[in-house]
């Protein structure tokens, strides 16, 4: 397979090549994971809006350029490799956002994404819950409506940057004796609402990434509910095809970590020689990343044409995750002992990573479990090709 890219796509390339160049910070900002960091990371937020590139698939009304797949992916190719902040809304961005151009109200578009293209209004995501985790249906939070408001109790956990964050969308069980899939309510929320306890789920950095939320009879207008009551299972699984498909993990950034990782190899030749496994596996990170990323301009290409992202989400997840976690514990194994004493954004840009092969590393020995885990995309993937219905 060979890409040939058009004259106007060459252009697009250049005009944000351009723009990253004088506009990504000179010094890394503060993890978002800090209160500090999460302010400077929704100010980059801004940023991007400004110049009309936080969130370029988006129609042109609420603050997108109206861009295409492929130049999405040319777009994500050229913001990893200016090795720009990570986002702190890819929550909304990423997941939210398409959810809401396909099932959300006119109103509800209107309201919602432009805040959310400026960084005004950062999302978490509230879906799991102490019993429910990759078993999504086995949710039991819930939602009992009360005339034009639902009043919501139960509780969320391993909520994304949660701490900080302002809105929340989550599934409720708006259907007392409803079981499984049935019975769910997607709903969007603001997070100060009276009712709401937040609590800090520390990483093993010490840093607050994820939240437990308690809702204790929280009152939300029935207006801020995302399609039909009890239609929340069909919707969410759109989201999750959103997280496990294209837009949450893009190929560039897989190309420019395995660009890292050669040049972390390089730099320790000597040490890293010594066992012939880590050549080997410096090699397979490329040739990993350059496979995903093809696979990913044929599924662009293909969606541009009509059609639809199915069971390969899964596959693609499988594939992007276990990725993920190949090139991290091989730039670790390349490091030996001192890649764990990378604590720093000055200490890691040092060995070529600006913001932390530490970072990276611990995030992403998680991978093979969020989005669903591994286990439960090859149980999606045998029924689908074995016709098995769902309960």
């Amino acid at each position: 397979m060979r890409l040939e890219y058009t004259e106007p796509q060459r252009q697009f390339r250049e005009e944000v090549r351009a723009w990253l160049a004088a506009n990504v910070p000179k010094t890394p900002l503060q993890s978002f994971d800090t209160e500090q960091g999460f302010a400077e990371h929704r100010a980059w937020e801004a940023k991007l809006a400004k110049g009309r590139y936080s969130a370029v698939t988006w129609p042109e009304a609420f603050g997108g350029r109206g861009c295409d797949l492929v130049e999405w992916l040319i777009f994500e190719e050229e913001y990893w490799s200016a090795c720009a902040p990570l986002r702190v809304n890819q929550n909304g961005i990423f997941l939210l956002a398409p959810t809401l151009m396909e099932y959300g109200t006119d109103e509800q578009k209107a309201r919602f994404l432009p805040r959310m293209a400026n960084g005004d209004d950062i999302w978490a995501q509230g879906w799991s819950e102490p019993g429910a985790g990759s078993d999504m249906a086995a949710i039991r939070s819930k939602a009992v409506r009360d005339g034009d408001h639902y009043v919501l109790n139960g509780q969320k956990t391993w909520s994304t940057r949660a701490v900080w964050a302002d809105w929340l969308f989550g599934l409720f069980r708006s259907e007392p004796d409803s079981q499984r899939h049935h019975g769910l309510t997607f709903v969007l929320l603001p997070l100060n609402l009276p009712g709401i306890t937040i609590r800090p789920i520390r990483q093993l950095n010490g840093l607050p990434g994820f939240a437990e939320i308690f809702f204790d009879n929280v009152r939300v207008p029935v207006e801020n509910r995302l399609g039909g009551e009890g239609e929340g299972w069909n919707i969410a699984m759109a989201t999750a095809g959103f997280e496990r498909g294209l837009m949450l993990r893009s190929p560039g950034r897989f190309q420019q970590t395995a660009r890292m990782l050669m040049q972390l190899y390089q730099r320790n030749r000597e040490r890293a020689d010594a066992d012939p496994a880590i050549r080997d596996a410096v090699m397979r990170s490329w040739m990993g990343a350059e496979a995903y990323a093809l696979a990913t301009y044929r599924t662009a290409c293909k969606l541009g044409k009509g059609a639809k992202i199915g069971a390969e989400a899964s596959t693609n997840k499988i594939f992007w995750s276990e990725l993920d976690l190949l090139m991290h514990e091989t730039a670790m194994q390349i490091l030996g002992a001192s890649g764990e004493l990378v604590t720093k954004p000055e200490e890691a840009a040092a060995l070529g990573n600006r913001y932390g092969w530490l970072d990276g590393f611990l995030f992403s020995q998680a991978g093979p479990i969020y989005a669903g885990t591994n286990e439960i995309q090859r149980n999606i993937i045998a029924e689908r090709m074995l016709g098995l219905p769902r309960n």
